[in-house]
């Protein structure tokens, strides 16, 4: 099989590690050699957090340039933005709709950029745009965007069966929140057709 590249991003604390867990946990479980890099920015203060996936039958780097990726999973519009180059011509790009400001928009020094949705939406790629936060407030907890999102993006990767997706959050989230995630992935799952 072809090596597939996904990146997730997002702001710090929103749970991009433990999504990338979650997702190389189903590929793993699918027979594949899977790649994982984390790459943090000031992830403490809100900063930009990335983490590579890499899987096929023999994957030799987690690394991924412009133009390679196959999907990005964005939790939040400006990070979906700024790494919308990294998709390949036709890629997917699955991102949050929900708006967080970067430390120059809370200064003053900037603005926020405006109408961020359509123009992704314009672009020559597959864009789907989910309100995963207003799903994860019906689980229980803001926090639990990062499992919407795998919820959506298990009726994406329409491959892995949606057994092994609830396995694999059964097996990564903790038990005290586990209910509150196994309800976030299935209304991320009925986010989609």
């Amino acid at each position: 099989m072809e090596t597939k590249a996904i990146m997730i991003v997002g702001v710090g604390g929103q749970g991009t590690l433990l999504a990338s867990r979650i997702l190389g946990h189903v590929l793993q479980s699918a027979g594949y050699d899977v790649k994982v890099s984390e790459v943090h920015g000031m992830s403490q203060r809100g900063g930009s957090v990335v983490t590579y996936i890499k899987y096929g039958d023999k994957v030799y780097s987690p690394v991924i340039e412009k133009g390679q990726a196959d999907m990005v999973v964005s939790f939040e519009q400006l990070e979906a933005a700024r790494f919308v180059p990294y998709l390949k011509k036709g890629g997917t790009l699955l991102t949050n709709t929900q708006k967080i400001n970067p430390m120059p928009v809370i200064t003053g020094a900037c603005q926020y950029p405006e109408e961020l949705i359509a123009k992704m939406e314009n672009m020559d790629i597959n864009a789907i745009c989910v309100d995963a936060l207003s799903a994860a407030n019906e689980a229980g907890s803001s926090k639990a965007v990062n499992v919407v999102l795998m919820g959506v993006l298990s009726k994406i990767m329409k491959d892995f069966p949606v057994e092994e997706w609830r396995k694999a959050v059964d097996a990564c989230v903790p038990a005290k929140v586990k209910e509150i995630n196994e309800k976030a992935f299935e209304l991320g799952t009925a986010l989609i057709d």
